[in-house]
């Protein structure tokens, strides 16, 4: 159990937030598929980034792990090998998904595996599209759920053209990473724009790809040419806990450093001001096509919104820490279209629903694909399940600092994204 106090003061001074969970997985694929070494800077030694690490390992990648620097000697794209156990994804969807696309095509059988929590995630709606590109790829049942094999492929994958029937930054990936060993080119339509780390990569390494309007247009490759170097920037869904707990304790006032702020991924920045939030951003800067900055944040009075749509892929993971902030704003706050949160690490809809109701009973309801949240009502502490969810147990801990406490079970699952998070906390 680990039980958070109330905060009896602002939040003052700097605080650094680790690198980016996307990039950093995307970092260590895409340099395993290049030509040459590469220094990954500032990754991200969460649990997930590690599965990464491990199932590259596994496939014949020369990884020498420096703490916060790696160095990855990569094999090319027809340099893997085939493993010879099961891989292991742990609790990372990213992993998965990411790698279902990387190996389809591949001239090897490959069997993944996972937790608990992930092997009843649904994997379908990636199946589905590398399928058509010519994948054979097995699932346990209807639901292609884990294990998962991907079976030797005879011949090259064709490109296809894909309208996503749903956002989403980790299918549009395996579909994308599909591709560069197609033999014609890939096209994927998006109904909304989703992050996209995987198409600045790929062009950081060489690939030829392409936006016009919502489509997404990627030409096969001979080779990636890997960059000497990635500097990873810090996670903004990791900033975002600070972001909030800052704009809701009195007299804080808290400077975040060099935390990438794509566009795709700035939506908690563009919600938490449109709520009456006081941020600002400085000394903006750009590495390997990412954009950084430093996040200053103030304590400042909220008021509820709503919103929903094409904003909605552009925060998804920061749902259960705004609603945190709707919490303590004053009137409602309509969140709309979040049925994604339901396959996520945990059913995050109900369990934020259901737990935080523990803090602030009556404050929070699911309507269809909608989370209506009531603002100002009675805080109290409770004991509260994480679900072994990292942004749930993240998200309850502010929620605790910010208002009258909690006690959580099974902590620990914040390692899969921020190992200190409960140091930077404490301090």
């Amino acid at each position: 159990m680990k039980k958070i106090l109330p905060l009896t003061h602002g939040l003052r001074g700097t605080i650094e937030v680790p690198g980016d969970k996307s990039i950093s997985h995307r970092a260590v694929m895409l340099s395993s598929l290049g030509d040459s070494t590469v220094e990954i800077k500032n990754f991200l030694r969460g649990a997930d980034c590690l599965s990464t690490i491990g199932c590259m390992r596994a496939m014949g990648v020369d990884v020498v792990d420096g703490g916060d620097r790696l160095l990855i000697t990569g094999r090319g794209l027809d340099g893997l090998t085939e493993p010879t156990n099961v891989l292991d994804a742990g609790n990372s969807g990213t992993t998965l998904r990411l790698l279902l696309g990387l190996l389809s095509g591949q001239k090897f059988l490959t069997t993944f595996t996972g937790d608990d929590s992930l092997r009843r995630r649904p994997m379908g709606r990636v199946i589905e599209p590398l399928s058509k590109m010519g994948a054979k790829i097995v699932g346990r049942n209807s639901n292609k759920n884990l294990p998962i094999t991907i079976l030797p492929s005879t011949e090259k994958l064709c490109g296809i053209e894909y309208e996503m029937p749903v956002a989403s930054a980790q299918v549009k990936s395996a579909i994308l990473l599909a591709g560069l060993r197609a033999e014609s080119p890939t096209t994927i339509i998006e109904p909304h724009p989703s992050r996209d780390h995987t198409e600045r990569m790929l062009s950081a390494f060489g690939a030829h790809i392409e936006r016009n309007g919502r489509a997404i247009t990627l030409e096969s490759i001979e080779k990636l040419s890997a960059p000497p170097s990635i500097e990873v920037p810090g996670d903004i869904s990791s900033a975002a806990y600070w972001i909030v707990l800052a704009s809701l304790v009195e007299g804080s006032d808290v400077v975040i450093k060099n935390v990438g702020v794509n566009e795709t991924r700035t939506g908690i920045i563009d919600v938490m001001r449109s709520m009456g939030a006081a941020i600002e951003l400085r000394n903006q800067r750009s590495s390997g096509g990412e954009l950084s900055a430093d996040i200053r944040v103030m304590s400042s009075e909220l008021h509820g919104i709503e919103f929903g749509g094409e904003m909605i892929p552009r925060l998804i993971d920061e749902i259960p820490i705004i609603a945190v902030a709707a919490a303590f704003a004053e009137g409602d706050t309509i969140i709309n279209d979040v049925g994604e949160l339901r396959v996520k690490e945990s059913d995050r809809l109900a369990a934020i629903v259901e737990e935080f109701n523990r803090l602030a009973a009556g404050a929070f309801e699911a309507a269809g694909d909608s989370l209506i949240v009531h603002g100002r009502r009675k805080f109290r502490a409770e004991r509260c399940r994480t679900r072994d969810d990292h942004r749930m147990a993240m998200s309850l801990s502010i929620f605790g600092a910010a208002a009258e406490g909690v006690e959580l079970d099974r902590p620990s699952c914040v390692e899969i994204s921020y190992p200190n998070f409960f140091e930077v906390l404490k301090a």
